[in-house]
């Protein structure tokens, strides 16, 4: 197996087998991130990918991996006949495959019909992780998404019709101490219009040697204090009308909300009040977290 760059999953795919899809983000202009800053994307070609999941299998053994993740970002921009390839082929490699997923912007999902993502859900892709980040439109173009709230719910709705699970992910405090509710309140808008299979939260730090950590420094953007980044997310799930899973699996967040919508949506509230009757000073400061 063969690696290039710097490696990045979801906490939830840390028992899966990285298999590199891609070099690098295609779109690589968001200003909070950092993850690919300085490298050129590529796809690699097909056959040296499956090169790398036949060595997996020499390693591992057939019956071992149960889910496999592609990285880097943004796989799903792979040619559909492409990735169903790679996809059938783990399949017959790993007896026991559970899982295929891979990271897919709303930006490059929207490229693909809905007879495509049938054909990558009939292939053996299982999941899609999308950073929605913000459902608002004025976040969305200061941070650079390249996408509108209108595109995301259409990509995301397009996923759940072809029958492959959806990980959608909301950035806390995104829109800074200024735009907090208006961030909440779309975002569960589109949320609730999408009703993906996964809600993941994860609060915004500004990350150095980024265009948001710049605007931090000047003061040109706020970071919520704990208090206003647990009561956007009290709004965001006041108003979520779905009945997706909300999941707190990330170490940035200040209070691990979980829970399925719409059944736990009380609990949920509840424990976010018990949360901001802790003193602001007991929770962790942004430069903390380990990202």
């Amino acid at each position: 197996m063969r690696y290039e760059g710097n490696i990045f999953r979801p906490p939830s795919e840390a028992n899966s087998l990285l298999i590199q899809a891609t070099i690098g983000c295609p779109h690589n202009k968001c200003t909070f991130c950092a993850m690919y800053k300085g490298e050129k994307f590529r796809m690699r070609d097909v056959e040296e990918i499956k090169e790398d999941i036949a060595a997996a299998w020499n390693y591992y053994g057939s019956g071992m991996v149960r889910s496999m993740f592609m990285p880097d970002a943004n796989s799903i921009i792979l040619k559909t006949e492409k990735l169903a390839e790679i996809c059938r082929y783990a399949r017959e490699v790993f007896s026991r495959l559970e899982r295929i997923t891979v990271y897919g912007g709303a930006k490059f999902v929207i490229r693909k019909s809905l007879e495509e993502l049938i054909q990558l859900k009939e292939a053996g892709l299982s999941r899609i992780h999308m950073g929605m980040e913000s459902g608002d439109d004025v976040i969305l173009e200061r941070v650079k998404k390249g996408v509108t709230s209108e595109q995301i719910i259409e990509a995301g709705k397009r996923v759940m019709d072809s029958g492959i699970e959806l990980s959608e992910y909301y950035m806390v405090g995104l829109g800074g101490a200024e735009r907090s509710e208006q961030h909440a309140l779309e975002s569960a808008r589109v949320l609730s219009a999408i009703n993906p299979t996964f809600i993941r939260m994860r609060t915004t730090v500004p990350i150095p040697g980024t265009e948001l950590f710049n605007e931090f420094q000047e003061k040109k953007w706020e970071l919520p204090s704990p208090h206003q980044a647990l009561r956007e997310v009290r709004l965001l799930v006041k108003n979520l009308d779905c009945a997706s899973e909300i999941l707190s699996d990330h170490n940035s967040n200040f209070w691990d909300i979980s829970g399925k919508l719409p059944r736990d949506k009380p609990q949920m509230l509840k424990e976010l009040d018990r949360a901001l009757e802790v003193d602001e000073s007991r929770f962790r400061p942004y430069w903390s977290v380990s990202l």
